[in-house]
């Protein structure tokens, strides 16, 4: 009997330091999510430009040139490539905000697909929310009867917007097309798991998005 309890503390042993040695810190996950953003920019030929350049350039990116601007406080890095109609939300204002999105985790590729109300199995369903902007500061909610990523990722007792995809909306405008030419504001972000939705927060993952920001009725 006691030769069989040596050998069953001896087994636990083994699995523990296994586990042990299997299990990633919290900072080789985030070496991890570096690893997978800086991939992504060498892969696709991402001009990475600075805040400073950015706004020398009147808030734009040269899209001819794959061009980034890195926001250093938030890690998020932003592609402007159509401002879009209409105008900005105005300090004070509420409005709703409708969204169509490709969602794309980097840790598993530049070309990983994983979430989009872009495909056609999705094409009636358009994310929308209720976004407010305070001296500023945008803050904002998901409809829960109309959100893909929050049908998603959400909780009930939880709508709030990652705040990645609030970054966009200090730059562009948010308008519906009226007269010929109009378009809606596009930009693409990659936004790490810090400025993500609860998915990409617990499981340490930066998500490129295409996506399309169009002010609701």
């Amino acid at each position: 009997m006691k030769r069989v309890t040596n050998v069953i503390l001896v087994l636990m042993s083994i699995l523990v330091l296994y586990s042990c040695r299997n299990r990633e810190t919290y900072a080789e996950q985030k070496n991890r999510e570096r690893s997978a953003i800086n991939r992504y920019i060498a892969e696709k030929g991402v001009k990475v430009i600075s805040e400073e350049t950015f706004f020398a350039q009147n808030s734009m990116t040269d899209v001819s040139k794959n061009e980034f601007v890195l926001f250093e406080s938030s890690g998020v890095y932003m592609q402007i490539i159509n401002k879009g109609c209409g105008e900005k939300l105005k300090n004070g204002e509420t409005a709703s905000v409708l969204c169509r999105f490709s969602e794309y985790n980097l840790l598993k590729g530049p070309d990983s697909l994983q979430l989009s109300n872009d495909l056609y199995v999705y094409s009636t369903l358009v994310d929308k929310m209720s976004v407010k902007n305070t001296l500023g500061t945008f803050s904002a909610s998901f409809d829960p009867t109309s959100s893909l990523i929050y049908n998603k990722y959400g909780s009930s007792n939880n709508t709030s917007v990652p705040e990645g995809w609030l970054v966009p909306l200090s730059y562009i405008n948010l308008g519906r097309p009226i007269n010929e030419g109009d378009e809606i504001a596009r930009v693409k972000i990659i936004v790490p798991h810090t400025k993500g939705h609860s998915y990409a927060t617990a499981g340490v993952y930066p998500c490129l998005y295409n996506i399309t920001y169009e002010r609701g009725r």
